[in-house]
């Protein structure tokens, strides 16, 4: 994959009244990337895609595709294809003639018409579902000619509006691998717009997360999830733990009734924040801490309280010292469970790793926990 910026997006804002659905964003996509905006409803990613797909114009700010400054142009100009949500498939036309559609309108040889519509429908799956309708498809199969529509023409940019979103959830899981190893085969640069985080932590080579207009962090999937940059950013991606805190000194933090070490540094002491741990970072009992996990100092006893059956694992509320039980949870493994006798109600000692621990300034963390 090249370093140089294949599409550049610059300072993009977007109102809709007096409505501002974009406050300034500017990100960079490189060449055969595979991203996606990733953010609740009315956060902003569908609006950016459209700005970049030319169907609803930013109102200021630039965009810019291989080097050419296309902010003004409209779609039909521009070097791009699209999957809806919807499908978006002609009903009347035959599967052969939906996948067609572009280059006949590109006024294409027939015989190359025919000879990339019969490599796209195999590339997908299709290969003789071609005489057949929309209508006689399942919602992957037609989602799959849409694909094959979209990169008929062999655009430079391959844009998705939520393209999972109406299949169930196998049908799901089997096309994003499917698409994700499409793209990588093809080495079209990509840009999908899901609210999924498992289909953006899946797919992307890197994830813009978008909240109220702006961007919050933009990281690849190990990044977002292991170093969420903001709390909302550490609140939507996985499940995340939030207790109240306040900094006691540089890479010191109290919670509850007990102190602990933390590498997340750089707020003075006195700072009141909000401390925030994913259930399977906390490590009860703390007996069963990998070697490379800092734990000195971050031993607490605790209680576990409620146990909550999530298939191939088990999430137990905890009671810690200061705290009320169900502030904390951590995760076990039913082998865990089985192999030490571990019980609700039971006393155990549990480890905080210093690195696993995430400090927002309590102004910032307190709206979500």
């Amino acid at each position: 994959m090249a370093d140089q910026a294949y599409l550049r997006i610059e300072d993009v804002t977007k109102f809709f009244g007096d409505f501002q659905a974009l406050k300034g964003i500017s990100l960079e996509i490189r060449r055969g990337e595979f991203v996606c905006f990733l953010g609740p409803s009315g956060c902003g990613k569908t609006t950016l895609l459209r700005a970049v797909a030319g169907l609803d114009i930013q109102t200021s700010g630039r965009v810019w595709q291989d080097g050419r400054d296309i902010s003004a142009l409209p779609p039909s100009e521009r070097d791009f294809g699209i999957v809806f949500q919807s499908y978006a498939l002609f009903p009347n036309l035959t599967v052969n003639k939906n996948v067609a559609y572009g280059l006949q309108n590109r006024k294409r040889p027939r015989a190359e018409i025919e000879a990339r519509v019969s490599e796209l429908l195999a590339l997908v799956g299709l290969p003789d579902q071609g005489r057949k309708y929309p209508a006689q498809l399942s919602g992957g199969q037609q989602q799959r000619v849409a694909l094959a529509r979209a990169l008929a023409t062999s655009p430079g940019l391959l844009l998705l509006d939520e393209p999972l979103s109406a299949l169930d959830a196998k049908v799901r899981a089997r096309l994003r691998h499917e698409i994700k190893d499409l793209q990588q085969k093809l080495g079209v640069t990509t840009i999908m717009v899901t609210h999924d985080q498992e289909e953006a932590l899946t797919m992307a080579d890197r994830i813009v997360v978008m909240n109220q207009g702006v961007v919050d962090q933009i990281g690849t999937p190990e990044e977002i999830y292991s170093h969420p940059a903001s709390a909302f950013v550490a609140d939507f991606i996985g499940t995340m733990n939030f207790a109240p805190a306040e900094v006691t000194a540089p890479g010191r933090v109290r919670l509850g009734g007990v102190e602990l070490n933390s590498d997340d540094t750089g707020l003075p002491s006195g700072t009141p924040v909000t401390l925030a741990i994913r259930p399977e970072d906390i490590i009860a009992p703390a007996e069963a801490a990998p070697a490379d996990e800092r734990i000195e100092g971050n031993v607490v006893p605790a209680r576990l309280g409620d146990f909550e059956f999530l298939g191939y694992f088990v999430r137990a509320d905890l009671a810690l010292p200061g705290l009320p039980e169900g502030t904390l949870r951590c995760d076990l493994s039913h082998n865990r469970i089985r192999r030490l006798g571990m019980h609700e109600g039971q006393e155990v000692k549990v480890a905080f790793p210093a690195g696993r621990l995430r400090l927002y300034p309590r102004a910032e963390g307190a709206a979500r926990p």
